[in-house]
């Protein structure tokens, strides 16, 4: 099958692959019955949008989206015990993973449990010395002190720390991959525990604390009680969502679009610092939680203090939130140079092992464990396989990966800490973390091959491009943009709009930045303002300096430029191909 507009081979080697016949034909009823633009009418029939149910897609009602949180196991128990704590006015402390899902959610607690008058102890692992999730020394120390524990975005793995946590109860609010055994404690509320049905899997764990919240305030309003305004923390549960790469469908969806209409009202000290100190000066989108606010808020638990994250997006103090937003920002800054020296190393390492295994890996000692994941991700896009990065200090390897598409590599990870192949691993289909020893390290990069070989990642090329049709660059106008976004939120499972252009010719070009391209494309009369970013990196720069005139087929999202007060439309071309 030829590829879309006859594009079999772009120049970054991808084929173009446009709306199947059946997207078409539903995007063709959706134009006839609801009226609605034909771009507008091509995205949401890539979802399954039916006429019927465009405009409940269109204008998405989180109540009616809502479950009954007393669906999901254990929740009948984690409710009842946290309410016995209020009514009893006991020591709680809330122990939390140090990236954006961990702070978001413990940052939730904090905020419903201060406003019923009750502080809450926050605990966050150092990255570096403790590791991920609940250690034994950090929970004996909170029992000591504490009568409830709420480890959240961690602990549906941590039998030994849980159990070393003597003399306090624990609750455990998590989505990550459950075992076959859960530990023993008084709740584990989580969607991915092997005995429930999966159909809440999608939620990070601020989902799923925001869930218990909901069930906390109903009971407190079966005895008289007002609980807190849940709706208003929804900008949480929307940033978590979003940085924890969670798929952008059904009630996730509705809790990004929530959660960004709370956080354009800036009441939330810490994210409108956030945004202050990153320059933002309109109202937050999908992509700002994820490539403005997000690697902010992770880098203190990468490489600098791991509370920093949740002291910020729980702080009621705009003094305070505009320091630890600074200090955050400082960090990021770091953060994305030490990236910048592993990334180059790791994919050189990988390089000479050979990219078109069904896993890319690569492992060296001092590698910071704060940014192998990142890492991890550039290699997986780089080569459309999964990848794991791991870094070594001494004899102990610590390292994170990210998978593609229809490849299970938390499972394939968890398998390997049962297989005694790793010390410990675990996480979900598209992200896990693993501890290995440097024993161990080549079986286990052995092993996880063939468990991704198996799962078929060894059979994928370099990706083909998926566009959702064509556009003219005389129909990119804002209002079009603007009608996109409301089949928006984009992200994880949900793309952002790509369109193909056909025909194009480059008018003007100029590098910006560090390897990127400023285009000026023009279809006769009319032309189009294009960013090519790493065009560089990407070999694209030298093959449009020397175009000659010849026309191009160019694909990317449209979006809207801001810039000195003006809106202006451009293109953020991902590829491209000659025409003739």
């Amino acid at each position: 099958m030829s590829g879309f507009l006859g594009v079999d081979l772009s120049l970054t080697g991808r084929r173009w692959v446009g709306p199947s016949p059946e997207v078409t034909r539903m995007a063709e009823a959706l134009a006839q019955r609801a009226g609605l633009e034909p771009a507008l009418c091509q995205v949401m029939a890539r979802s399954g949008v039916t006429p019927e149910a465009a405009q409940g897609f269109l204008a998405p009602a989180l109540r009616d989206l809502m479950p009954d949180p007393r669906g999901l196991k254990d929740m009948d128990a984690a409710a009842a015990r946290v309410i016995a704590a209020l009514e009893r006015s006991e020591r709680i402390a809330i122990f939390a993973d140090y990236d954006v899902d961990g702070g978001a959610s413990a940052a939730l607690l904090i905020d419903w449990l201060r406003a019923l008058g009750r502080p809450a102890t926050l605990y966050i692992p150092d990255r570096i010395d403790e590791g991920y999730g609940p250690n034994e020394p950090a929970m004996a120390a909170l029992a000591r002190d504490h009568d409830l524990i709420i480890c959240v975005d961690c602990g549906t793995l941590s039998h030994g720390p849980i159990a070393a946590a003597a003399g306090a109860d624990v609750v455990v609010l998590d989505h990550h991959l459950a075992g076959a055994t859960l530990p023993a404690c008084t709740a584990v509320v989580n969607p991915n525990r092997q005995d429930e049905d999966g159909t809440l899997g999608h939620l990070c764990a601020a989902g799923v604390v925001f869930l218990l919240l909901v069930e906390l305030n109903r009971r407190l309003r079966e005895v008289g009680r007002k609980g807190p305004d849940l709706i208003a923390m929804l900008d949480l549960v929307a940033l978590a969502t979003v940085a924890d790469v969670a798929p952008l469908i059904g009630l996730n969806r509705a809790f990004v679009r929530q959660g960004l209409k709370v956080m354009a009202r800036r009441t939330r000290p810490g994210l409108v610092a956030l945004g202050d100190v990153a320059r933002l000066d309109r109202p937050p989108t999908a992509y700002h939680l994820g490539y403005v606010f997000g690697p902010r808020v992770n880098a203190g638990g990468r490489i600098g203090a791991a509370d920093l994250g949740a002291r910020l997006l729980s702080t009621t103090d705009p003094a305070e939130a505009s320091v630890l937003a600074k200090r955050l920002d400082d960090l990021n800054t770091d953060r994305r140079e030490i990236e910048g020296r592993v990334r180059d190393a790791a994919l050189a390492q990988a390089e000479a092992r050979g990219l078109e295994a069904p896993l890319v890996w690569a492992a060296e000692d001092g590698w910071h464990p704060g940014v192998v994941g990142i890492v991890a991700a550039r290699l997986k896009e780089a080569t459309n396989r999964p990848a794991v990065v791991i870094g070594f200090d001494g004899d102990a390897g610590k390292g994170s990966g990210r998978s593609v598409s229809g490849v299970d590599l938390g499972a394939a990870i968890q398998r390997l800490a049962t297989e005694g192949l790793i010390e410990k691993g675990g996480g979900h289909k598209m992200a896990a973390g693993l501890s290995l020893t440097r024993a161990q390290l080549e079986p286990a990069m052995a092993r996880l091959t063939e468990l991704m070989d198996k799962q078929g990642a060894g059979e994928r090329g370099p990706g083909d491009l998926r566009l959702d049709g064509m556009l003219m660059p005389a129909a990119c106008t804002v209002e079009l943009i603007d009608r996109l976004e409301v089949a928006g939120p984009f992200g994880a499972a949900a793309p952002a709009p790509r369109f193909a252009l056909p025909g194009l010719r480059i008018r003007h070009l100029r590098p910006v930045g560090q390897g990127h391209l400023k285009l000026t494309l023009a279809d006769g009369p009319v032309t189009l303002d294009a960013i090519c970013f790493d065009a560089a990196g990407r070999g694209l720069d030298a093959v449009f300096q020397a175009h000659a005139g010849r026309a191009l087929h160019v694909a990317g999202r449209i979006e809207v430029n801001h810039w000195n007060g003006r809106q202006s439309v451009q293109l953020r071309l991902d590829d491209a191909a000659w025409a003739d």
